[in-house]
């Protein structure tokens, strides 16, 4: 096949470590065909865009764009609109993507016709509790059954992991929708499959993921989750299911066992058994674990349901109130 050239986008905040690395990664894909990588440096507190312009001047392929916001889909629509080529692909400061990664993605988007195709988010931890946050992370009971997170068989899905995208289909939708803080990735997929296109799982595209370092960044980043899922499911109309439910589900259980069993004790055997079945739950996933790793399981898996579920519940009306879907519905309704 002939090998259309990609363009690799990246948005960059305080990545003053790990830059270098993470564009020479990148430029050291075995792809027969030509890479540009084009970063959008946001306004950092280190030296990040002292790196990014040294990169840049020793590299034709690498470009540099301001991101003056410092969120992250401001800085991919930047990347996006200064990049040359047809196929664009979306690549993290820490993603470590294997060598035939941008090969099989473009063979992939040629075999299949999608518009964007994805694949696994391969959390692999170094420290005891970032190996049981991996567990945790990669099972149906922690994520429920999205494949980019357990793996499975390839074909169409609701979303994956980064992306590799047709340009057309990013001019279609209109780039990323800046007012999302968080899942871009999903709502801007969804735009994808509402107007015709095809996101398509790719399980060879195996990209390896740090979990957060300790159970506060933990519990930061899936309150923030479950804050902007509910944030798309209220705008975009038919979206949640029982994977979305649960955690908000479980809080609410857990906090009515809590507080009425005070009044009626049976009332508290419904946090112990939200408690039984984690741990429980948990047992199949000690496996090829270390003994320090496997009692920290159950408080992953109760950290991730929880402050999904926090977040879910107490979302404010009014997040997202900016955003292409919101301006929009309001439109509608004032017409």
């Amino acid at each position: 096949m002939s090998w259309p050239p990609v363009s690799v986008v990246m948005p960059v905040l305080n990545e003053e470590r790990h830059l270098a690395a993470a564009v020479e990664h990148v430029l050291a894909q075995e792809y027969p065909g030509e890479l540009e990588v084009v970063l959008g440096v946001g306004p950092s507190s280190d030296r990040t865009r002292e790196v990014a312009d040294g990169l840049a001047a020793a590299d034709p392929r690498v470009k540099v764009v301001d991101n003056p916001t410092g969120k992250t889909p401001a800085g991919l629509n930047a990347a996006i609109g200064a990049s040359s080529h047809d196929i664009v692909a979306r690549v993290d400061g820490h993603a470590m993507m294997p060598s035939d990664y941008l090969r099989v993605a473009v063979e992939t988007l040629d075999e299949t016709g999608a518009d964007n195709v994805g694949g696994i988010m391969a959390a692999e931890g170094t420290t005891p509790w970032e190996k049981a946050v991996a567990a945790a992370m990669t099972s149906k009971v922690g994520v429920g059954n999205a494949r980019f997170h357990t793996g499975g068989e390839g074909g169409p899905a609701d979303t994956v992991y980064l992306g590799v995208f047709r340009r057309s289909a990013l001019e279609r939708v209109g780039g990323y929708d800046e007012a999302f803080l968080r899942a871009q990735d999903w709502e801007m997929n969804h735009r994808i499959r509402t107007t015709g296109g095809t996101v398509w799982f790719q399980p060879r595209m195996r990209v390896s993921y740090r979990p957060r370092r300790n159970i506060k960044l933990l519990a930061k980043q899936y309150f923030h989750y479950g804050r902007w899922r509910r944030v798309v499911a209220r705008q975009h109309k038919g979206t949640i299911n029982l994977r979305y439910l649960a955690p908000p589900v479980a809080v609410a259980g857990i906090t009515v066992g809590l507080v009425g069993g005070a009044f009626f004790w049976p009332l508290w055997l419904v946090p112990g058994a939200y408690l039984a079945l984690i741990t429980a739950a948990s047992v199949p996933l000690t496996r090829g674990l270390p003994a320090s790793s496997r009692p920290l399981i159950p408080v992953a898996l109760a950290t991730m349901h929880m402050s999904w579920g926090v977040g879910f519940i107490t979302s404010p009306p009014g997040l997202g109130a900016d955003s292409r879907t919101a301006r929009s519905n309001s439109g509608s309704k004032t017409a």
